[in-house]
This record gives structure tokens, sequence and C-alpha cells, in this order.
């Protein structure tokens, strides 16, 4: 598609070597890295460094364009795939950029997974610019991770709150950087609402009447999210009970949860045992097979609410998928699931963070778009470990979220549904930008702009060794 915005021809484009998970995975990261790869594969042509564990296909380079060229409708797309067993090395990277000749390098990910790699920025920024889509979810903002932002000519940051902590972490130095807010988007043709009268409408009864083995459930909530612990999955089978123990025995049996994760997990909880010790006889389903992206939609079509109880969290890619299908969501107010539930300040904008106003976790702004009931943490815990000192770690209550529950539950269905359709509607917003197109627009600003701006680093500079700075508070942030 010659004529689409910001066309390039293949033999003018740039090329992008990225660091992530392999795109094909079925990861977060790979999600959206799949995404924003597709929606911007006319203009860049694309090299993706796969990471995963015990990657099955290690020595292969896998052509992914012929793929991409029928999702995105281009006929030049150049998207090609090195699975890395693991995050790679020093002696690979240098031989991509060797043989790649890539104009930048885009990272998406925990940059400890990538240690190496800022090892050597001054080698590799002395030729090409690093970006970085800086994904890091909580407070205190981490000084221990300044090398790092230190190391990119261009950091993005997936919410409002990553924002303001990569000016927090590097202060005035963010001024000579790229910096810009890309939140998550999605294609807002693989979820979308299916209602009476649509095309899918009896597949959608269908699939419905399968999941429950002909049981009448009148309304469905939904966990989709990993089993470790940060996410809280055996707390959201406690809040489910919690829930069906307020509206009684009987309506409990035409409720259920469905949960779209591992059932045990080492990272996280036994999850079955948890069901069958405290709630054997309620409607719990786990759905653990790989589905689909129409698959998953359809799961979010016969759910009435999306719950995430993270007490840690980047993003929470479930909730903009639930808001595009149109189904309300609740959420610990928490990292960028604030974002997805668009808090308003006094003058009825869309809060932001800085140094004086780092989080609304205590509820400072209590109004919120009508998709959304919002989880307030009643306590914050430090947590950390040698590669991460400190993280504070908002925790919400399961009685609570099983309010939230009961608060949706009752709404009815048909008020559900009109908020949960104003979901998708501001989630395709300007304001918003949770689109894929938003998404993959935003980040071919930022990466664009980065080279333009680019001034190749000198190899060595001679610095003054000295004191190392003592304070640490980066941000006003009171306790519970």
């Amino acid at each position: 598609m010659k004529n689409k915005e910001g066309y390039i021809p293949k033999a003018d484009r740039k090329k992008i070597l990225l660091l992530c998970d392999d795109i094909r995975m079925h990861s977060g990261v790979a999600t959206m890295a799949r995404e924003f790869v597709v929606g911007s594969a006319h203009h860049y042509n694309w090299f993706n460094l796969g990471a995963a564990v015990n990657h099955p296909e290690v020595g292969k380079v896998m052509d992914l364009s012929a793929d991409v060229n029928k999702t995105a409708k281009l006929e030049d797309a150049s998207v090609y795939v090195q699975p890395s067993n693991g995050y790679g090395d020093t002696s690979m990277i240098r031989h991509l950029i060797k043989t790649q000749k890539p104009d930048a390098i885009f990272i998406f990910t925990d940059p400890r997974y990538w240690i190496w790699l800022f090892e050597i920025e001054r080698e590799i920024r002395s030729k090409i610019p690093i970006v970085w889509l800086n994904i890091w979810d909580e407070y205190p903002a981490p000084m221990y991770n300044k090398n790092y932002y230190d190391s990119v000519d261009g950091l993005l940051g997936i919410s409002k709150q990553t924002c303001n902590i990569n000016r927090l972490v590097l202060g005035d130095k963010i001024k000579s950087k790229v910096s810009k807010y890309v939140p998550h988007g999605i294609d807002e043709d693989t979820f979308f609402p299916i209602q009476e009268g649509h095309k899918d409408f009896e597949a959608l009864q269908e699939f419905k009447s399968n999941l429950f083995k002909g049981k009448e459930i009148e309304y469905v909530v939904f966990f989709n999210s990993r089993n470790i612990q940060r996410k809280h999955p055996g707390d959201t089978i406690l809040a489910f009970k919690q829930f069906c123990d307020i509206i009684g025995e009987e309506k409990a049996k035409k409720v259920a949860l469905v949960m779209k994760t591992e059932v045990s997990s080492q990272h996280g909880t036994d999850l079955r045992a948890i069901k069958e010790t405290f709630c054997p006889e309620l409607n719990v389903m786990f759905a653990t097979e790989k589905l689909s992206p129409a698959q998953m939609n359809l799961l979010y079509n016969i759910s009435d609410l999306t719950v995430l109880l993270s007490s840690n969290e980047g993003w929470g890619l479930a909730l903009t998928e639930s808001m595009m299908a149109g189904t309300m969501i609740s959420a610990n107010v928490t990292g960028g699931m604030q974002d997805q539930m668009r808090f308003e300040n006094e003058k009825g904008e869309w809060i932001d963070f800085d140094a004086d106003f780092p989080s609304n976790h205590r509820g400072t702004y209590k109004k919120h778009g009508e998709w959304a009931i919002p989880i307030w943490p009643t306590n914050m815990a430090m947590m950390g470990s040698p590669l991460t000192p400190y993280i504070y770690d908002d925790r919400c209550m399961p009685e609570d979220a099983a309010k939230t529950m009961l608060q949706a539950y009752e709404l009815g269905r048909e008020e559900r549904n009109k908020k949960g359709l104003k979901g998708r509607e501001w989630a395709r917003s300007k304001e918003a930008g949770f689109t894929g197109k938003m998404m993959s627009n935003n980040i071919i600003k930022g990466i664009d702009e980065t080279i333009d701006n680019f001034e190749p680093r000198p190899l060595y500079e001679i610095k003054k060794i000295e004191n190392y700075s003592q304070d640490r508070i980066t941000h006003k942030l009171t306790g519970y």
C-alpha cells in the first residue's frame, strides 16, 4: 500500500534492530512488539533478535515479511527474526551491527536482561543511536538504573508514571534525550464488541455454552495474566469467593470466574489448590491452552468485568484488550493501570504525574472513566532483590476487590455494556492513544527524531571522579 501515510520504499527505509522477546511469542512484550512492527513495516525494515528461554530455533533466521505483508496490506515489508536462546551477548550484537548495518537499536524490555548491551553502549553509540521503550512501573525512582537511562539516546515511557520516573532518574539530563509518552496500543479490529445482531453473536453464544458446559451463567469475572506473585491470582480467587458470599448461594450458582493463566507456577502459586480448598463449589474455571486473538476476543466478550490486582504493573495489557472489546475493567490503582482508568483533576483534565504528585494511589483524585472501577491499595511494602534493590509494592485487599465485583454485578448487563462501550470509545480517542496505529505512529516519531538528532559519541571520555551522591530522595510519596 504505497499510499499509506508515512510510506517509504523498502530500499530507502531505515533498518531497526529490535531487541526483545521473539515477536512470534505470546508474552505481553512480544505481543506489543509484533503490533508496532506490523504497524510500522511501511516505514522501517525490522530485524528482531528474538529472545526466549531454551529457544527451539536457535541458529536460524526467519523471514516474516510475507506474513507481515498480509497483515499490514503491504507488498514490500522486510521483517526478520533471529531466535536467541536467552538474551544474546556482545559478540552477537557486534556481528549483527556489522552484517545487518542497522540505523538504530530499539530495546523493549527490562534492561537487566541486556546488561551486556549497556556495557558496550559507547562502542554502539559511536555509530548508531539506542532507543529504549521503558516499562518501569513503580517508585521509588530506580536510581540504580541510572546508567541504563544515561546510555540511550531516546527514552520512551509506556505510562505517565514511567515518563515521570524517567525524568526523576535523569534530572536535567532528560533534556538531552528524545523523551515521549508511548502507551500500549491494541488493534481495534482484533478486539471489538460482539453484541446482539453482530455476525459473530451466535458463535459467541456457542462459545459461552461450551465453556460453561451448558450452565446458565449470568455474570463473568475475567482474569487474564501470568500466574506470578505480583499479579496476585490467588487473591483474585479469594475476592471472587467473598463476592459470592455476599450475593448468596443461589445467585452464586449463576456467576463465574474465568482465569486465563497457568494453573500452577513456580513463580506464583497452585491456583487449583486454592480453589479446591476455599471454594470448591464455585464456578472457578481455568483456561490454560493457547488461544487465537479471535478466541481471546470471545473470552472478553462473554465477560462482564476484567479484574487485575497487580501490586506492580507497567501497563496491564488485559485491561486495554478488555476496553477494546467493550468490557468494563477493575484494577489496583498502581503503575500504568492508572492511565487506563483515566483519573481526572478538578478541571476535568486527565491527570499527569510529577515529582510532587507521583501517583494517585492514595486517591487524591477520585473521578475516573465510567468503564473502570478502581481498587485502592491499602498498604505499601518495600520489595527488592540484588539487581532491583528497592521497589514499592502497592497491595490491595481481596475484600475491596470483592466490592468492585459486586458493584459491577449490581449495575446490570445493560448498564455494564453502556459503560464498557464508553471505555472502547475513549481507548480509540486521540487523547488516550491506545490503538495499535497510534502506538506505532508514536514509536515512529520517537525513533525518527532520535535518528535525526543523533550525534555520535566519542569512544572515551575523561571525567573527574567526584563523591557519590547521598541524596537518594527523588520524589515525594507519603505512606499509608
